[in-house]
C-alpha cells in the first residue's frame, strides 16, 4: 500500500516539482498551496509525512502549521523545509529535543531540497 505525503508549500513550481517526483517514488500526494488548506487536508486525510514550507502566507506560517498537526495527531511525521536562512541569514533546526520542542517539526530541510534527502528523511520517519 502506497504510503500518503501531504506536500504543503506556496511555491506552486516547487510543489509541482516535489509531488512528480514523490508519485514516481511510488507515494500518494495531496497538496496544498497555504496553512490553511493544509489543515484542511490534514483534517480530511491522515498522511503519513507532511512536507511543509516555513513560510508561506504568513512569515511563520509553517511554525503555526507544525504546532497544529502535532496537536490533532503527535504520531505523524512533519518535515518543514525552508529558504529562510538564504533569504535572511537566519538559521533553524530541529536537531536537540529542546528545538523540536518549540519548532514542532521532526526535521527541518534547507531550500532548494535534494530529493535523495528529502527521500532518505521520508523513509526513516516511516520506518
Amino acid at each position: 500500500m502506497k504510503k500518503t505525503v501531504l506536500l504543503i508549500d506556496d511555491d506552486v513550481d516547487f510543489l509541482t516539482q516535489q509531488k512528480i517526483l514523490l508519485e514516481n517514488a511510488n507515494f500518494d500526494v495531496v497538496t496544498a498551496e497555504s496553512q490553511k488548506e493544509g489543515e484542511e487536508k490534514f483534517a480530511q486525510r491522515r498522511p503519513d509525512v507532511v512536507i511543509c514550507d516555513l513560510m508561506m502566507e504568513n512569515a511563520d506560517g509553517g511554525f503555526a502549521l507544525c504546532y497544529h498537526i502535532k496537536k490533532k495527531d503527535a504520531s505523524v511525521p512533519v518535515i518543514l523545509v525552508t529558504a529562510v536562512a538564504g533569504e535572511t541569514g537566519l538559521e533553524f533546526d530541529a536537531a536537540t529535543a529542546e528545538e523540536r520542542q518549540w519548532i514542532k517539526a521532526d526535521v527541518m530541510l534547507n531550500k532548494p531540497v535534494r530529493f535523495e534527502q528529502l527521500m532518505r528523511e521520508i523513509e526513516r520517519l516511516t520506518a
